[in-house]
């Protein structure tokens, strides 16, 4: 039962089913939890099967939600604020506002709103606030904003906009092939209905999946073409792909002349690629790469996702290129089964015109990294900080993120944490970024409060769920929306404005409220960079089942109509009442909505280059492929001669919300895979232990043998190195990748880590040995 202020009553019956969503993966699939006698414990967990995406389907992490709700992760109850000596004292709710509205005022005032960085924003299924935050944000004239995006995908936001001035997604429910790029979506999910979906495929004869990576994941294992590539050599791998397709005369040259720009240049380019040399250097049999280039070509259509394997390793962004290349060329855009365009509730991983122009692309302040979506590469952050530079970050607001363990190099960036001016973080747990911060704000968690994802991808029916509170909020922690309105109010951003008669508008009706915001907006110009905020305040308090923190939506499903054929197919009518009707259906469904119903044509509606047609010439892409001739490829360096992959997705390992390692049925400390062959050569067992040495840090750590690794090929899992409360006591548990990462290997144009092909020795350690 909701109350008006969003929070849950604690009284269940032993068969009430709450409905939520998993916050584990961008597939955020619909679940229902039933609550224990105590109100609290999620005594089960379930699909929903009124979920329009996930139809009650889940894979087994979300059945253990409960470790996040109620684990040992260290719980902020009441703000705090750090003391001289380092440790924390709370403080109440005005004060902390008031010191960290006037601690940004400072910045701003001393060295301009530029100079704070807002990192984060949401964390996994946990996108509403962030529409909040960034509302703060500029309300301190913020600038610069950076988050886990940016770590792994900002060479394919490049990619997809320079192509198609659009995000693509591959429809993997109606491919002839699915094409997965350094994704395991057995593990990684990322689709709808992963496991049910991959099976389907696998079972068809009629159908084919080729997958590419160097491990013989639980994926590769059922693909028809496994596709083992070295670790860190893809590009030449996806290059020999495309020189074959090219080669033997398997583009579809009709199709491309109907829709693609440049062909002959990519003609050219390709016709020279040694292929036979690039198979051999990929280690790859020439002949297998040869059938799956021709079974590509063949087919009706192809779905591709490309995933972190290949986002943060080595040529990434080339990469990013080469696999769109491939199933552009044989004409796999807005065709049944193929690559499609999604209809988006809000434009994330999305490059604007100007990140797509050479001659205007913003950059970071200090180093001149290329800005993508509207986000700094996290791995420049440190050295945007550690600087004498007058334009460097003074200030960092981070919100649902852990940049401390997230980003590379985990030594700097505790360094550049010390040399800031101000740090606030905004959280549920006391997380490794919150211990460094100057004021660390209590969040609710996300069965606390409403939440939503805006990764919205699905096709040809798109989905959005607005969650409702599961569970009661304990008394100090507040809803992202509300800490960034108490900020704002307390800065004096609002002061001068009747919100009454904006409220009192709101409680006539929406078409009232419109014409009254509009007309507020007008008369204070000012408030459109808090205009989220705005609608929380007035908008908010009138929205059923104490929904305020959805105001947000409110001229987000309006925008929807946009799309106004896809809309009305999914029942909302035409004309500008359509996104009112769209606003409450998401506020009436708490399984979630399809927005929008999309016919396969729709994709050429959402290409936005210049002329609507795609363009497949990238020239600074095309001068590094021609690099690729007299590059030494990863992992001959007799000094360093294993490439650890730093951060791999397995069944006992999700994202960070996870703090309690209890969680992990198997593998709790987060064992390093190595071949059989190279644990005989170290003189490794399996579950015993292993020193691992990278140029950047040493760690030891428990050994799996696994025989699906390639000889050279290390691997630990993402996830790991977080710690939690035991016995009073903070115990962490497993190693934390960026320890042993570092922040200056990563790509030339996006600025993404090379995690998956870290340089990397190894040796046994006996139970008495340490450094």
């Amino acid at each position: 039962m909701t109350a008006n202020d969003g929070t849950v009553s604690a009284v269940s019956t032993p068969d009430e089913w709450r409905k939520s969503a998993c916050i584990l993966c961008e597939s955020n699939c619909g679940i229902e939890i039933r609550l224990g006698e105590d109100g609290r414990t999620f005594d089960r967990i379930r699909g929903d099967r009124d979920h329009p995406a996930s139809r009650g389907y889940t894979c087994e992490k979300p059945l253990r939600l409960d470790y996040y709700q109620n684990g040992r992760g260290e719980r902020v109850l009441n703000p705090l604020r750090r003391r001289a000596d380092g440790s924390f004292e709370e403080v109440d709710w005005d004060m902390a506002t008031r010191e960290v509205a006037e601690r940004l005022s400072a910045v701003r005032d001393t060295y301009g709103g530029e100079s704070i960085l807002y990192y984060g924003g949401g964390g996994q299924g946990n996108h509403l606030g962030g529409a909040y935050g960034g509302a703060m944000f500029r309300a301190f004239g913020g600038r610069y904003k950076s988050s886990a995006i940016a770590q792994e995908k900002g060479g394919e936001i490049w990619v997809n906009g320079a192509m198609f001035g659009t995000p693509v997604r591959g429809d993997f429910e109606h491919c002839e092939v699915a094409l997965f790029v350094g994704k395991n979506p057995w593990m990684s999910h990322g689709i709808p209905r992963a496991r049910a979906t991959l099976r389907a495929i696998a079972k068809d004869p009629k159908r084919s999946m080729i997958v590419i990576d160097p491990r013989v994941t639980e994926t590769a294992a059922i693909a028809d073409y496994h596709l083992r590539v070295g670790p860190g050599r893809d590009a030449w791998l996806l290059a020999a792909l495309v020189g074959v397709i090219v080669q033997e005369r398997l583009i579809d040259a009709d199709w491309l002349r109907a829709h693609a720009n440049g062909v002959d240049q990519i003609r050219a380019a390709f016709t020279a690629i040694p292929v036979a040399a690039y198979c051999e250097i990929s280690g790859v049999d020439e002949d297998l790469v040869r059938r799956a280039a021709r079974r590509l070509a063949a087919a009706r259509s192809v779905a591709v996702f490309e995933d972190l394997g290949i986002q943060m390793n080595r040529h990434s962004t080339l990469v990013s290129y080469l696999e769109k290349l491939a199933w552009t060329l044989t004409g796999n855009l807005g065709v049944h089964g193929g690559q499609y365009a999604p209809s988006m509730m809000v434009p994330l991983v999305r490059a604007n015109s100007a990140e797509l122009n050479p001659e205007t692309f913003p950059t970071s302040p200090v180093v001149g990294a290329r800005i993508l979506g509207g986000l700094v590469p996290c791995n420049v952050i440190p050295d945007e900080i550690l600087t004498d530079h007058p334009n460097r970050y003074r200030a960092l607001v981070v919100e649902s993120g852990n940049p401390v363990h997230s980003i590379a190099d985990s030594q700097r960036m505790r360094r550049a944490m010390e040399a800031l001016d101000t740090v606030v973080v905004i959280d549920v747990f006391m997380t490794e970024t919150a211990r460094m911060a100057d004021y660390v704000l209590p969040a609710r968690t996300q069965f606390e409060k409403h939440e939503a994802t805006f990764f919205n991808f699905d096709f040809p029916k798109n989905v959005f769920q607005l969650r409702r509170p599961v569970i009661e909020a304990p008394a100090g922690p507040l809803p992202e929306p509300e800490i960034h309105a108490r900020i704002v109010e307390a800065a004096g951003f609002l002061d001068g404005v009747d919100l009454q008669s904006l409220r009192e508008a709101a409680e006539h009706g929406r078409e009232s409220f419109s014409a009254a915001f509009d007309a507020t907006l007008a008369a204070h110009p000012k408030l459109a960079v808090v205009a989220p905020i705005v609608l929380y305040r007035t908008l908010g308090p009138t929205l059923p089942h104490g929904a305020a923190s959805a105001a947000a939506l409110w001229p987000i499903a309006r925008c929807a109509v946009a799309n106004p054929g896809g809309v009305e197919r999914a029942g909302y009518g035409t004309g500008p009442e359509a996104g009112d009707r769209l606003f409450d259906a998401i506020l009436e469904n708490p399984s979630g909505i399809a927005f929008t119903d999309d016919d396969t044509d729709e994709t050429w509606c959402r290409v936005s280059t210049p002329d609507g047609r795609v363009n497949t010439v990238m020239l600074e892409l095309l001068g590094e492929l021609e690099s690729l001739r007299t590059e030494i490829p990863p992992g001959d360096d007799p000094d360093w001669p294993f490439l650890l992959s730093a951060g791999e997705r397995r069944s006992s390992t999700a994202n960070t919300a996870f703090r309690d390692p209890a969680w992990r049925k198997h593998d709790r400390e987060g064992a390093l895979r190595v071949s059989p062959q190279d644990a005989e050569r170290v003189g490794l067992s399996d579950n015993g232990l292993a020193g691992v040495t990278t140029p950047q840090g040493f760690a030891v750590v428990r050994v799996e043998i696994d025989p699906g690794m390639s000889a050279g090929h290390i691997a630990l899992p993402n996830g790991l190195g977080l710690d939690h409360i035991e016995n009073g006591q903070r115990v962490q548990t497993g190693v934390s990748p960026n320890e042993l990462t570092a922040g200056a290997a990563r790509d030339p144009w996006a600025g993404t880590p090379w995690h998956k092909s870290v340089p990397a020795r190894l040796e046994p350690v006996g139970l008495n040995d340490g450094r």
